[in-house]
């Protein structure tokens, strides 16, 4: 059962004012105080599993977050060095060939556009982005009173597993 079904069940319940007992207004089932009492205690630790289970996940996500950070890092470093030593035997091979049975290395030639003055090019060879809200500076804004079309300071209730 879930939390959702065991939260019907147990609103569906009204005591009876001459005992203990409670009874299903759905069903027209007695119910007695234990079996009440064990709903209640089915929903307290459905509630704990869920709350566990999602400061497990966030502890996961933490560790994961860190990790990746850590194969960036070595990535990068990877990168940088592959290209130091490119450019090391660039200038070694100075444009010759050279392969035994294992590597060959060579060279091929590629164009490219290096542009020399940006202010000189047309703006019909320039790509702009599409602009992007400043939230932040909004949301000081409309904090200060200031009033804005299409834009709202909205409160959220977030939970918080800890």
């Amino acid at each position: 059962m879930n939390l959702f079904e065991i939260d019907d069940q147990l609103a569906r319940c009204i005591k009876l004012e001459a005992s203990d007992d409670f009874v299903d207004t759905e069903t027209g089932e007695i119910i007695d105080i234990a079996a009440i009492e064990q709903l209640e205690m089915d929903r307290d630790k459905k509630i704990r599993n869920l709350a566990c289970w999602i400061r497990n996940l966030d502890s996961d996500e933490k560790a994961l977050t860190e990790q990746l950070k850590v194969f960036a890092a070595r990535r990068d470093a990877a990168r940088k060095k592959k290209e130091s030593l490119k450019s090391y035997l660039a200038a070694f091979l100075d444009g010759r060939k050279w392969e035994n049975e294992e590597v060959k290395v060579f060279w091929r030639k590629s164009e490219s556009v290096e542009v020399t003055d940006v202010k000189k090019i047309s703006s019909y060879y320039m790509r702009f982005r599409e602009p992007e809200v400043n939230k932040t500076l909004l949301k000081a804004d409309i904090k200060a009173g200031v009033v804005i079309d299409g834009a709202q300071l909205v409160t959220k209730n977030n939970m918080q597993v800890k």
